[in-house]
């Protein structure tokens, strides 16, 4: 297959985007873009103004010197927006809420709110769509949570730390039982809302904590790939979406890719088996590195250029349609 010339891609991040938010807008029974919020009937111009931020990035990030820095900087501005958005509905300014119902921002809670409510299956739903089309890219690049950790995590210039299979597989594991059961256990037992909360933010507390001391230290996702339960799901489901990382017999192991690693996906093991490990998010960090091209974007039966235009294109697109409706 040829690979598609320089204005395939922009033009195609532009038309998904659109119609994501196209899809949202008449899908949703409430106003879901702040411009149909603010002037009601102008959410068109808002949807044009972002498929078109959406084209003017997929073009940077095909430039894979700068995509790594420009992945950074656009999930950064994606959790600085959705954030700021609840601080303003927080104030008194209700149309920076979703529904005007206040839920924690804890990424484990897309697991055990539901539970607990026995309801209220929209951010499961949303976060499973996301996973079948992208696999687990949410968590490098639509976790507005782990936005933070990626800031923190670059603040040294020293290599990640590679965590060990037992703490990613695990301890994640763990959290997560416990993140179905703990929930459960509650709605049997009727606790109040108020105690759920308290325990719901006390998690989101110690990943915050996880984020500040070990991210910041090893320069590693260590939230992301030991604490967080929803990070093991999009790892586990992820499997479903045919994106995926894959290391040719070029490789010679240097480790160059590994030394950019900050999932703990590219170890010594895992570079011989010729794929990343369980925790690799595609965040494509390591693309870029490889002094041999050995390593890349892979979906069936086309080329490892035209896989990476195609993955950028569908990513960028998810995160300018987020960036427009994601809010609390």
């Amino acid at each position: 297959m040829r690979a598609p010339n320089r204005w395939t891609a922009p033009a195609t991040g532009f038309c998904l985007t659109a119609i994501l938010l196209v899809a949202a807008r008449q899908a949703s029974p409430l106003p879901v873009l702040l411009a149909d919020r603010i002037w009601p009937g102008w959410g068109w111009v808002e949807i044009a103004a972002l498929s078109g931020y959406a084209a003017a990035v997929i073009r940077i990030m095909l430039d894979p010197g700068r995509s790594e820095r420009v992945r950074s900087t656009i999930w950064s501005l994606f959790s600085a927006i959705f954030f700021l958005q609840l601080i303003l509905g927080l104030s008194g300014a209700e149309l920076f809420l979703m529904s005007g119902e206040l839920h924690l921002p804890v990424p484990a809670l897309i697991v055990a709110g539901p539970i607990y409510r026995g309801g209220g299956l929209f951010m499961p739903l949303l976060f499973l769509a996301t996973v079948i089309l992208a696999g687990p890219a949410w968590c490098s690049h639509l976790c507005y949570l782990g936005a933070w950790e990626d800031r923190l995590s670059r603040r040294t210039k020293k290599a990640p730390l590679q965590l060990p299979k037992w703490a990613t597989h695990g301890v994640r594991a763990a959290i997560l039982a416990l993140a179905v059961i703990v929930p459960l256990v509650f709605r049997i037992f009727g606790v109040s809302a108020p105690i759920a909360v308290l325990v719901g933010l006390g998690f989101g507390i110690v990943g915050v904590a996880v984020m500040l001391t070990l991210a910041r230290r090893f320069s590693t996702m260590a939230h992301c790939t030991v604490v967080c339960p929803v990070g093991l799901v999009a790892d586990v489901l992820g499997k479903l979406s045919p994106w995926r990382i894959r290391i040719g017999d070029s490789c010679t192991g240097c480790g160059a890719c590994a030394r950019v690693c900050r999932y703990s996906a590219l170890g010594r093991r895992d570079l011989a088996k010729g794929r990343p490990g369980l925790t690799c998010t595609l965040c494509g960090d390591c693309v870029a590195r490889c002094p041999e091209e050995a390593i890349g974007y892979h979906l069936p039966r086309i080329s490892r250029k035209t896989a990476r235009i195609g993955f950028v294109c569908l990513v960028v697109g998810l995160h300018a349609a987020f960036l427009g409706v994601a809010r609390i």
